[in-house]
């Protein structure tokens, strides 16, 4: 066999692994989802080896979706690291036999602080599901290791199921786009979903224009101002914008005429605004709707303030 055909194998017993977890779900798994929904304190992940390492992934997926969590190693325990646990906790212990003698070794210590345990193990009769408030099973039945000795599909399926329970409490929190960002905030998608409209849109040199003005003169501002538009303005307010597309229309229908005519002939009357805290995201679903390239950040009083255009969404 080539090295490829060992891979697809590999990868083929560990998606067999993962769906073999559909029909272990049970009111078990429920339970577990309402103790983290309802914690008032931490979730405390723990587990030891390979266990550990998928146990701190699975802290980090919780933390970053709402769920305040982080990983401790049950050996740390015993060494000053039960100070940072409460009895408003909520401990979710994985093991792959659930009968880990460091984890057992830490399991009577939480429950003398009355703290809620999750198991998670792939055998329902250990002594860590016996000592659970629930237990989640994620019992596999063979490794991807041609040994089976190296857990690749265990914590394969270690690693789903704390999937499946941070989607499940994202849904049950109704997490947003706009929540999970203030969460990663030096992320692309915390920097679209965070930033808005006064943080990137051009202030100076706008090119203002009377609706009066002769259309042969407002070629020559909206090329200086160089956004591809002009907007029209009385009394420092907003009655209208021409982009360089409505110039070309109006040349194309007035030919000769088209100097006589003026920016009030062609202008949009009521251009799309919006306010400077307006996120990018939004702007960009207001430029794709209405198939625009720029909008005009104005205050309360229809003041313009700057403008955005799709350039400026491009972070």
């Amino acid at each position: 066999m080539r090295a490829r055909d060992y891979a697809r194998q590999s990868i083929r017993d560990e998606a067999e692994a993962v769906m073999g977890l559909i029909p272990l779900l049970d009111d078990s798994f429920d339970e577990a989802v309402d103790l983290i929904y309802n914690c008032k304190g931490k979730i405390i992940v723990t587990g030891v080896g390979k266990s550990g390492h998928i146990g701190a992934k699975i802290a980090a997926t919780f933390s970053s979706t709402g769920t305040p969590s982080f990983f401790i190693n049950p050996l740390d325990v015993f060494h000053g690291d039960l100070g940072v646990m409460s009895h408003e906790d909520v401990v979710l212990a994985i093991s792959k036999s659930g009968q880990t003698d460091e984890l057992l070794r830490f399991i009577p210590m939480v429950l003398h602080m009355q703290i809620p345990i999750i198991g998670m193990s792939g055998n329902p009769e250990s002594l860590l599901a016996k000592y659970s408030t629930c237990h989640l099973n994620v019992a596999v039945e063979k490794e991807a290791c041609p040994m089976n000795l190296a857990p690749t599909s265990s914590t394969m399926a270690q690693l789903a199921m704390g999937d499946a329970l941070a989607i499940a409490l994202i849904e049950k929190r109704n997490f947003q786009p706009r929540d999970f960002a203030q969460f990663h905030p030096g992320g692309e998608l915390g920097k679209r979903l965070l930033t808005t409209a006064q943080d990137v849109m051009r202030t100076e040199d706008m090119p203002i224009l009377p609706p009066e003005m002769h259309l042969g003169e407002a070629i020559i501002l909206v090329s200086k101002g160089k956004l591809g538009l002009g907007v029209a303005e009385v009394d420092h307010k907003i009655v209208g914008l021409i982009t360089d597309g409505d110039i070309r229309r109006a040349m194309e229908k007035w030919q000769a005429e088209f100097f006589d005519r003026t920016v009030s002939d062609i202008m949009t009357r009521a251009p799309k605004t919006v306010r400077p805290d307006t996120r990018i995201t939004d702007i960009q679903r207001i430029m794709n709707k209405y198939k625009i390239h720029s909008v005009l950040v104005t205050d309360e009083q229809s003041h313009l303030l700057g403008v955005v255009d799709h350039y400026s969404c491009m972070i």
